[in-house]
């Protein structure tokens, strides 16, 4: 399940969707809206999203993950907009039949769509503001 929204999350709602039968565990990742960036003070981020091509690259990075991990269900929903400090831009969860496969997706999920998924986000400063790349 993919979602790009410029509403707020629901983390409990998108775990509690991965309840399988055969899962044994949930893995989740919740990136937060930290206060500091290289020892600057962050007052905000933006989030930007070109959503027809980040939906598709999502759905291609899903699809190598259970191709690679015994996945069972998985979701990655995205804010876009502003975010304060401490709100959630992103939530990856995974359901596997074991708790290593689904740390394991997680984590290839996560590093692969800062790479490759056409969503941006700006850092604002006290002093100013920069577009942060995924891996500079």
């Amino acid at each position: 399940m993919i979602k790009i929204t410029d509403q707020p999350l629901n983390t409990q709602a998108i775990i509690d969707s991965m309840a399988s039968p055969e899962g044994g565990a949930v893995n989740v990742f919740i990136g937060t809206v930290r206060n500091v960036t290289k020892g600057k003070q962050v007052i905000r981020l933006e989030f930007e999203a070109y959503e027809p091509m980040a939906t598709k690259e999502l759905t291609k990075i899903m699809e190598e993950a259970k191709r690679k991990w015994p996945i069972l269900k998985v979701a990655v929903h995205h804010r876009v907009g502003v975010l304060d400090i401490s709100e959630v831009p992103v939530v990856i969860a995974v359901s596997t039949p074991h708790r290593a496969a689904g740390f394991e997706a997680c984590q290839y999920i996560i590093d692969t769509l800062k790479q490759t998924v056409p969503i941006w986000k700006k850092e604002i400063f006290e002093d100013g503001e920069v577009w942060v790349a995924a891996h500079p």
